[in-house]
């Protein structure tokens, strides 16, 4: 199987690289590495004995550029350098880099971007904590209005390292060239955006090393969960599998309870049943197949379904309605400890309310899956949680409050459990966005639990693959369309 992919904050990335040097290998030797992946990538880029630029910063980062300067230059490219500020003020490890380029070092202000097959973009790396301004900003400036494809020292130029915020302004690159593991920024918006195409580079720092700094923090891919995906044997059936139970809305609102259905089948779960309220059965009876219909009358005809232990998963939320029913039916599936997926109507009806969620989760496996605008109206009046500027940080906290496992969805969708792992999505797509997708998404991922797999996992792998088969149709996809698609994307998961 395939390793998980690390993702270290800057952080954690700088202390890995400590404890590599305390193990006897020169900070110089891996800096000359990453000179090395830099000059490997920008010849992919650049023609042969092209032009290439380079924007040297004055720490570690513009130790990378000067190195891969020396190299490509070496190879018979036309290699302009530019650093900023003055050469007599590099320290440490980027001095020593400094020393090994033998061309002119002009100063950033003064390069011509325009002309350039490719630009290097050396000027701050993971450790910048301030917006950029100056001559440095100019200099991203005319960077980004050159039009000549721009590669990024393991990051861009004026993006956070840890939240992927634009400090200012921020270079936008065609690719990224970063060192030993992704870092939360090339993952999280806008930063993803920013980053282009990401390369991770092996520079020789061991994956126990990184394990022992990071090891919480993943890129949601199959290698995170593809081992736990149900697989069918010969002697299968569909009790074996799982029962879904899904509620619906009112008679005018029954379309978001059937998409979540509809996927829950889709994704593998043996059985699935709409609980539908009196008045909307004749709808829901109308627009059911495969999957099967109950009447429930509210919390108290939830808590009569639910003595079938057999219904073993549950979707609260889509189109369900705001309100204290709501609310009681919540209250009914926690205390049958079922897995749960909350979305939509489910969160919203606890806004203002969030501290009736603390450790409310705690014994059944519960997965929420707010948007923002769903996750600032449940955690109202918590700070704590809304505060943090990080992304990841702000799901942690809600995941560790509730005991549940939290799915903020976006571009950038994040996922963490109560324990501390997360994991950013990778291959978001704007297809996604489309009225219905999230109520598949909540289909897909109570599925996926109700055929045993855990709900940490159940949440990356749902997210992994509603994008994946949003992804595959393409322009004009809704959302009836997405649990079609999905025998297609597991298909090439369980080859």
């Amino acid at each position: 199987m395939t390793a998980l992919e690390l993702v270290l904050t800057p952080l954690e990335m700088k202390q890995a690289d400590r404890d590599t040097i305390a193990s006897g290998i020169l900070g110089i030797e891996l800096m000359r590495r990453a000179g090395h992946a830099v000059a490997s990538c920008a010849e992919k880029l650049a023609s042969p004995s092209g032009r290439i630029v380079v924007a040297a910063g004055p720490g570690q980062n513009g130790g990378d550029g000067f190195l891969a300067a020396d190299l490509l230059a070496k190879k018979g490219y036309q290699v302009s350098l530019g650093l900023l500020g003055a050469p007599d003020r590099l320290t440490g490890d980027a001095a020593v880099a400094a020393r090994s380029w033998t061309g002119e070092v002009g100063r950033v202000e003064d390069l011509s971007f325009h002309e350039a097959d490719v630009i290097i973009d050396a000027l701050f790396g993971t450790g910048l904590a301030r917006d950029l301004d100056g001559t440095a900003r100019l200099a991203v400036e005319r960077m980004n209005a050159s039009g000549r494809p721009i590669l990024a020292v393991d990051l861009p130029s004026g993006i956070d390292g840890y939240t992927g915020a634009v400090r200012g302004i921020a270079v936008k690159a065609a690719r990224t060239v970063t060192f030993a593991a992704l870092k939360p920024c090339h993952l999280l918006m806008p930063g993803r955006a920013y980053s282009g195409l990401v390369e991770v580079a092996d520079i020789g720092i061991d994956r126990k090393t990184l394990e022992a700094k990071g090891g919480t923090l993943f890129a949601n891919n199959p290698a995170l969960w593809n081992h736990l995906l149900p697989r069918p044997g010969l002697s299968s059936h569909k009790y074996e599998r799982g029962h879904t139970l899904v509620a619906s809305g009112g008679a005018t609102r029954t379309g978001a309870a059937r998409l979540a259905a509809r996927a829950a089948l889709r994704v593998g779960s043996g059985l699935v049943t709409v609980a539908s309220p009196p008045e909307a059965l004749g709808v829901n009876a109308a627009h059911l197949t495969a999957v099967m219909l109950r009447g429930c009358d509210g919390p108290e005809g939830l808590n009569t379904i639910l003595q079938d232990q057999r219904f073993n998963a549950l979707v609260l939320g889509p189109a369900l309605g705001i309100h204290a029913g709501t609310r009681a039916m919540v209250a009914v599936a926690v205390h049958a400890r079922r897995s749960l997926v909350l979305d939509a109507d489910a969160l919203t009806s606890f806004e203002g309310l969030g501290s009736e969620l603390h450790g409310a989760f705690r014994h059944a496996p519960t997965v929420l899956t707010p948007h923002d605008g769903e996750f600032n109206r449940l955690f109202k009046g918590h700070p704590d949680l809304l505060d943090p500027e990080s992304k990841i940080e702000r799901v942690r906290r809600a995941a560790a409050y509730t005991g549940a496992v939290v799915l903020l969805k976006g571009a950038d969708t994040v996922i963490a459990a109560p324990d501390g792992r997360a994991a950013i999505n990778e291959n978001g797509t704007p297809y996604l966005a489309t009225a219905g997708s999230g109520d598949t998404l909540c289909g897909l991922i109570a599925g996926l639990m109700a055929q045993g797999v855990p709900a940490f996992e159940a949440a990356c792998a749902g997210v992994w693959i509603h994008a994946e088969a949003g992804a595959s149709f393409g322009p004009g996809l809704i959302a009836e369309d997405l649990a079609e698609l999905v025998p297609g994307v597991l298909r090439e998961l369980l080859r």
